[in-house]
């Protein structure tokens, strides 16, 4: 199954072309486990970090020089949409905190569909500089919160347990959470287009809150507005002429899967609460699915982490399989244990071992 092809190893697993081996990449690469990246936040807070193109870069680029992951993605937040749009947040220790939330029509009615490239172009200069920072080893991976987590944040005013003000506008006043839903939609598909425009080659969708939803309300809530986001990106012509592969990764995605593959998405990504063989089993292959070790099992002593991500490879099989955690790597992670991932994922060749 050796491939020639001049495209890099990922772009072609997420297109469920064949591959030599495996490619991996982990989600919040840049982060707290790393020491290189803690040295820069001791000199400068989470949003300059995200707000300053060379920082962004800096860090973005930590992980590809100490690893070799086969994909970079973009140091940034999935909240950066929101003020833009017209939400005041700040970033305290304790998470995202929104002094002012959106419960009623009136507030959503206030919100703008911003122009990314005029709004956010610290983003669009971050891509530029990561990309030519990479100068071609890897792809770059550009990324947006899905519309119905962006409202979880946004009506909750942050973080939350229950979730209680986002059930009181999905099910006491649906129109309006359809109104908000649609200017969150709009706004990450222009996001993600734009981030295509300044160079990156791929584009993940996180819905970190989707799994909060029954089933019948996460078609209507949040695999509705993640498919019009898709649609409209694959309407976008620099999406369309560079064939850019679209992730939907949903956090808690098992009870949703007959619908799930339904989104329109080049790949499904797919937390550790459920087989990687039994997603296969009921997507069927049309797509390609990303995942999923549990990031916990990086705790592990080595022998039995290789072990966890042969599994993990077995299960992904040969044929459009992106091995990535099943969410993002926890700050207490040691990172040689990262590397120890990394280095039995590529020691994988599936055209000598298959």
């Amino acid at each position: 199954m050796t491939s020639t092809a001049a495209e890099p190893l990922f772009l072609r697993a997420c297109r469920r072309e064949p591959v030599e081996r495996t490619p991996i990449w982990m989600m919040r690469p840049a982060g707290r486990y790393l020491p290189s990246y803690r040295a820069v936040r001791s000199k400068h807070s989470f949003l300059e970090m995200c707000g300053t193109p060379a920082l962004s870069c800096e860090v973005t680029l930590q992980p590809i020089d100490q690893f070799g992951f086969d994909a970079a993605i973009l140091f940034s937040d999935i909240l950066v949409t929101l003020p833009p749009m017209g939400l005041e947040i700040a970033f305290p220790e304790k998470g995202p905190v929104i002094a002012q939330p959106v419960r009623d029509r009136a507030a959503i009615d206030r919100l703008v569909v911003p122009d990314p490239v005029a709004e956010l172009p610290h983003v669009m200069e971050a891509v530029r500089q990561i990309r030519a920072g990479l100068a071609g080893r890897v792809p770059l991976i550009g990324f947006a919160g899905a519309p119905f987590t962006l409202l979880t944040y946004a009506v909750e005013g942050g973080g939350s347990k229950d979730y209680v003000q986002t059930k009181k506008l999905l099910f006491g006043d649906a129109a309006a959470a359809h109104a908000l839903l649609e200017k969150m939609a709009d706004t990450v598909a222009a996001y993600l287009a734009a981030q295509v425009e300044a160079g990156a080659q791929t584009v993940q969708i996180f819905d970190s809150w989707a799994g909060i939803l029954s089933p019948r309300d996460f078609e209507e809530y949040a695999l509705r507005w993640a498919r019009h986001v898709i649609a409209k990106l694959r309407a976008h012509p620099a999406v369309a002429a560079a064939r850019v592969p679209i992730i939907y990764f949903v956090n808690g995605c098992a009870p949703y899967l007959d619908s799930y593959a339904t989104s329109g998405a080049d790949v499904l990504g797919v937390d550790w609460r459920i087989d990687l063989s039994t997603v296969r089993a009921r997507v069927g292959d049309g797509v390609a699915l990303q995942g999923n070790l549990d990031p916990g099992a990086l705790y592990l002593p080595p022998d039995q982490l290789r072990a966890r991500v042969e599994a993990v490879l077995d299960q992904g099989g040969p044929l459009g399989h992106v091995f990535n955690l099943g969410h993002g790597v926890t700050p207490e992670t040691n990172p040689e244990h990262v590397r120890v991932m990394v280095e039995s994922v590529k020691a994988r060749s599936w055209s000598a071992s298959r």
